[in-house]
């Protein structure tokens, strides 16, 4: 028994940092000043009275720069681009040929989105979530945020990593839809120009401020 304690003990001694989904959660605030990657998003909502759950998937291709830009460029099914340049997030649907905007700093501090592109640090993203890490899964370790004010319709995301590697978002709305973003080809840290995050709505489109 003596033996197996100890084998626990070193072997938990010996466990990476990154065991922890709270420590990489902090170390990629701090270390990913930028990034870009592909992803496939699905949603999911909850069943009706009578039906199975239906669900769709998204992909396409995801980029960032702090402080409060990012860039989701939607292909497939259909295309969309959401842009925040640091001031307004806009997000274009070219099928309807409309395009929103709205004032980045009132719809952005306790989203998703602030989690991976615009929390400068964990101790600014904890003002506006309680942080707390969650059990391995998938092999990824993970980390769950809930937003301290819940107003909104985001009830909780969880956030997966691979070492310090992002590899997941997992969002939850007060609904009941659950929707998971799943990232691949994960780039840290490259070179961006700045016009990935200038939007200038289309000849002709229908622009709604909100």
């Amino acid at each position: 028994m003596k033996k197996v304690l100890a084998s626990l003990l070193l072997a938990a001694a010996c466990m990476p940092a990154f065991a922890d989904g709270l420590k990489s959660l902090e170390n990629f605030l701090r270390d990913a000043r930028s990034g870009r990657a592909e992803f496939t998003q699905v949603v999911t909502s909850p069943p009706r009275q009578g039906e199975a759950a239906r669900s769709k998937t998204s992909r396409g291709t995801f980029e960032f720069q702090r402080p409060s830009r990012f860039r989701f460029d939607y292909t497939k099914p259909f295309p969309q681009t959401l842009v925040a340049d640091g001031q307004t997030l806009w997000m274009h649907d070219p099928d309807l040929n409309q395009v929103t905007a709205r004032k980045q700093d009132q719809v952005l501090a306790a989203t998703p989105a602030a989690i991976i592109a615009a929390a400068p640090d964990l101790q600014a993203l904890q003002r506006d979530f309680e942080l707390k890490a969650a059990p391995a899964q998938g092999g990824l370790e993970w980390v769950e945020a809930r937003p301290r004010q819940r107003e909104g319709q985001l009830d909780r995301v969880r956030v997966g990593f691979r070492g310090d590697q992002l590899a997941a978002l997992e969002i939850l709305d007060s609904f009941g839809q659950r929707s998971v973003i799943s990232f691949e080809r994960m780039e840290l840290n490259p070179p961006l120009a700045a016009r990935t995050f200038q939007f200038t709505p289309p000849p002709g489109a229908d622009v709604i401020r909100q």
